[in-house]
């Protein structure tokens, strides 16, 4: 049936949403698509509805090519399985918790692993019901501190979440490559220009984590490349270590007065200016104390060194630190830590370690991994105003552990060997990992093997965000004017507008729409009688049906004209061609 737009849920607007920051957010709202509701929360029109439908239903079709089967959970979900697994305390912040009348905990759902998991176990008990593939489309929840980019970062979204269920890692293996193909196919299809990068799996867990990011100045995530095909999130790489070198013969350390001295440039022009030798940053040690709050809730200070000329990168201390939540130290900290000398902090003392600790500060002690045995570095000597030169790593201070923490800068060598790397800005849409055993054991999912005997099940894991690709693809697809949608995805196919006030006019568009939807096209059809043509027009724009009939001047002569949103090009065709015409586009 037309879709007529006189009788059609739909109020497009003239002005931007006062809180759109990118181009998305704006045009959808605007065009009627979305609405919102609360920060990070929308709620769905028809148009928006029409498209998000579009993208499911490619994923429907791949998945079911993939060999996977769908299913549908709740959102709303009880918390013993995610304590069972320790997710209910790992997602901090970021869960929605609530209770029923009777004092129950439930949680809205972020992510499904544990109900799926359990799900299997109840029905499947042998290997010969395996291997297995399902899925699903569902919202999920996560309480975002900062919803912001409209759909592109919100409290409230879809996903299509798929779990693949076998007894042996070569089957995983298997599962995982059926699913990861999938996702290129499915990327393929939308049109959507993807590059896959090695990823960390955060509260997911895992081994295996490969995320497909849409390569995006707005993107969230940066992520590095070499040309030689590496590829991964800055979370995700690690550094190229370099060898260790001889100290026998290095000279001793020597403690020098520098006062007023607590930066990084500061230190840097004063040992130009006192020391022997030309210094830059990267000569030099800096000391960075965090505060790590355990999933129990207990607060400890650690002190990680690094090169000088590298900044702290706030997703790999989150990544490194994990499930720990990080924040750099405070006053207070510093106040009760009076080791901690402010400015001057180092990792050697010369009354050496403090009594039961190996550190100079009675912290925890971390190193960057470029720190290796044998280099030399001039930083705090944790006394005031005093730094300390000819500073051994692995002769005069050695650490608890290493942690990649440090910023990656354009030039950095791939691990891989595949050369420097480059940086990029990416939006994920689309994420794969091997969990491996790790829900599986929590929640005793094992099957009978070949021998009779009792194995744990592997599992993978893989997501696609269904409203975050709607939003990149209204991101990509747009001009001044509105939105313009790629055909896999359009909430119609053909936009028919009636102009002016001859009854000819009208009686014609009213044709070609019936002709059209005869045809196997999907029809919005502006029949509305007392709106302008330009008010028409505006609205086809904005709208973004990727091709428009204009039915108004050559109806007397049975003429419509078409109009290509996506190249702008227009043409004066007879009615009766109009069908043929469309199809050859």
């Amino acid at each position: 049936m037309v879709t007529r737009l006189s009788h059609f849920f739909l109020r497009t607007l003239r002005e931007d949403p006062a809180d759109a920051e990118v181009t998305s957010h704006r045009l959808l709202v605007r065009a009627g698509y979305i609405r919102r509701q609360a920060p990070g929360v929308f709620a769905w029109l028809p148009l928006g509805l029409r498209v998000k439908g579009k993208i499911e239903q490619i994923v429907r079709e791949e998945m079911a090519a993939a060999g996977a089967y769908e299913v549908h959970f709740p959102a709303l979900l009880p918390r013993e399985p995610y304590e069972a697994t320790g997710r209910w305390e790992e997602y901090g912040d970021a869960l929605f918790r609530l209770q029923d009348r009777k004092g129950a905990d439930y949680l809205l759902a972020p992510t499904h692993e544990e109900v799926f998991t359990l799900l299997v176990k109840d029905l499947y008990s042998s290997y010969k019901d395996l291997p297995l593939s399902i899925y699903q489309i569902q919202d999920k929840y996560r309480d975002e501190a900062r919803p912001r980019a409209g759909l592109l970062r919100g409290r409230e979204f879809t996903m299509k979440d798929a779990y693949s269920f076998d007894y042996t890692d070569e089957g995983l293996d298997a599962s995982y490559e059926a699913q990861r193909d999938a996702y290129e196919r499915i990327f393929q299809r939308l049109g959507l220009e993807y590059v896959i990068v090695q990823a960390d799996a955060g509260a997911m867990g895992g081994s295996r984590s490969e995320e497909f990011l849409h390569p995006t100045p707005v993107g969230e995530d940066t992520f590095v490349r070499s040309a030689g095909g590496y590829a991964a999130n800055v979370e995700a790489f690690t550094t190229v270590v370099p060898a260790p070198i001889p100290f026998d013969a290095l000279p001793a350390p020597v403690v020098f007065d520098s006062p007023n001295t607590p930066t990084i440039d500061t230190l840097v022009a004063h040992c130009n200016t006192h020391l022997d030798g030309e210094y830059t940053a990267a000569d030099t040690l800096k000391n960075v104390v965090l505060a790590l709050t355990h999933l129990d809730g207990t607060r400890e200070l650690v002190v990680v060194g690094l090169p000088g000329d590298r900044d702290i990168d706030d997703k790999r201390v989150e990544v490194a630190f994990a499930p720990a939540a990080v924040e750099p130290a405070t006053e207070a900290d510093f106040a009760a830590n009076p080791l901690l000398v402010k400015g001057y902090i180092g990792p050697w003392s010369e009354k050496g370690p403090i009594l039961g600790e190996e550190s100079a500060t009675g912290i925890r002690y971390f190193l960057d991994p470029r720190v290796v045995d044998g280099t030399s570095w001039i930083t705090g000597a944790n006394i005031d105003q005093k730094h300390v030169a000819r500073l051994v790593a692995g002769r005069d201070f050695t650490a608890d552990g290493f942690v990649e923490v440090a910023t990656v800068r354009a030039g950095d060598p791939a691990p891989d060997g595949s050369g420097p790397v480059e940086l990029a800005r990416g939006m994920e849409i689309g994420h794969v990992f091997q969990l491996g055993r790790k829900y599986a054991e929590a929640l005793g999912l094992k099957v009978l093997d070949e021998n009779g005997k009792l194995v744990t099940v592997t599992m993978g894991s893989y997501g696609i965000g269904i409203t975050r690709i709607l939003a990149i693809i209204a991101e990509l697809n747009n001009d001044a004017k509105g939105l313009i949608w790629p055909v896999s995805v359009a909430p119609f196919d053909v936009h028919v507008v009636a102009t002016g006030r001859d009854a000819a006019a009208f009686e014609l568009a009213e044709k070609v729409s019936a002709d059209l939807e005869a045809a196997g096209f999907d029809v919005l059809y502006d029949d509305r009688p007392k709106v302008s043509p330009g008010v028409k027009f505006g609205d086809a724009e904005l709208v973004g049906v990727p091709q428009i009939v204009i039915v108004g001047r050559g109806a007397a002569d049975g003429q419509v004209e078409l109009w290509d949103r996506r190249t702008g090009e227009r043409e004066v065709v007879a009615a009766t061609d109009a069908i043929e015409q469309l199809r050859r586009r």
